[in-house]
């Protein structure tokens, strides 16, 4: 049973961070986008992203790894395992924030520059690749 629930939380999270990547991107194209048709095209796919993908991602993943952290409680007990929670924890708020720009955009209201996008579409490869090294390294 722990592997399977093992593979449904790395699936969770592979499907999650495939949205946190492209949401972002859409963002640059949409800031840079100069006529209506494109803008209301990527209202849609940043709209089907973000709730079709990237929020049931997200649950999923929290669920997995919870249901993960339920079976291994000692994993409780090793730095290592803080530190990714407190990535997870940013990451939820990078959703989030995801979430706001997306309202944004909908609302015609977007005040950021496709360069900030650019930029902002960084973060969560960094955070991926820290989540990646701790659970792998388990370096404390």
């Amino acid at each position: 049973m722990y592997l399977w629930i093992k593979a449904l939380h790395i699936v969770a999270i592979v499907t999650w961070f495939a949205g946190l990547f492209y949401l972002p991107r859409l963002f640059v194209y949409h800031a840079a986008a100069e006529d209506s048709t494109s803008r209301e095209r990527f209202k849609v796919m940043e709209r089907k992203l973000y709730r079709g993908i990237m929020l049931p991602s997200m649950i999923a993943t929290l669920v997995f790894g919870i249901w993960l952290l339920a079976l291994s409680p000692e994993w409780m007990k090793q730095g290592w395992m803080h530190t990714k929670l407190a990535l997870v924890v940013l990451l939820i708020g990078y959703h989030h924030m995801c979430g706001a720009f997306l309202k944004r955009f909908a609302a015609d209201a977007n005040t950021r520059s496709h360069v900030f996008f650019r930029w902002f579409n960084e973060a969560p490869v960094l955070v991926l690749l820290a989540i990646v090294i701790l659970v792998v390294v388990k370096p404390y």
